[in-house]
């Protein structure tokens, strides 16, 4: 009987020596599983602050770029307004510089016509310049609006007088006579005609 209360006290002591080495080998696995957990947060944390800073230094590289493409819109607009000025204020420029020859052959008309006595030739030289101008601001885009025999528009004629068509020649709605002539630059209406229209 002592045998086997003593072969029982050594089982119970290899049972508690079996459950320690077991417990013990939990806590080293609960210990390992703790530093895992704790090297992944770590990791989590680094890799998060990483993030962070490559967002915030991208941020910072947009706002640079966005500043630099703000401060060249800025020159560009202030660019663009200054030639419209210069072009607006020299625009005529050129055309002026086409009219002066003819300023001068009407300095030398003015001239002439003090020494001369003859009418005809001084209408003529008139003429002349007067064509000459008249060709050098249509090559610059100005048209004549000289309307007579044609259909009344309002887009580019101004009636000042309705006549009643009694005569056969006269068609109705259509132009007897064009007291002004008008003008357009480049298709846009000037100075519209002042026309008589038969009614």
């Amino acid at each position: 009987m002592s045998h086997n209360k003593e072969s029982g006290k050594k089982e119970k002591e290899k049972k508690e020596i079996k459950n320690s080495k077991i417990n013990e080998k939990d806590r080293g696995l609960e210990t390992g599983t703790e530093k895992q957990n704790s090297e992944q947060i770590e990791t989590e944390e680094k890799s998060v602050e990483d993030r962070l800073a490559e967002a915030q230094t991208e941020i910072k590289e947009l706002k640079d770029r966005l500043l630099r493409q703000m401060a060249e819109f800025d020159n560009y607009r202030k660019r663009t307004v200054k030639e419209k000025a210069e072009i607006i204020k020299n625009g005529s420029a050129d055309v002026i510089t086409d009219i002066l020859p003819i300023i001068d052959d009407m300095e030398r008309a003015i001239t002439s016509s003090g020494e001369s006595e003859d009418f005809y030739a001084l209408k003529d030289g008139i003429e002349i310049i007067y064509n000459k101008m008249m060709h050098t601001l249509e090559q610059k885009g100005l048209q004549k609006i000289s309307p007579k025999n044609e259909p009344f528009d309002t887009d580019y004629h101004e009636a000042i007088a309705l006549i009643p068509s009694t005569d056969e020649n006269l068609i109705k709605g259509h132009v007897i006579d064009c007291a002004i002539d008008g003008y357009k630059f480049n298709d846009k209406v000037l100075r519209h005609a002042k026309v008589t229209v038969a009614q």
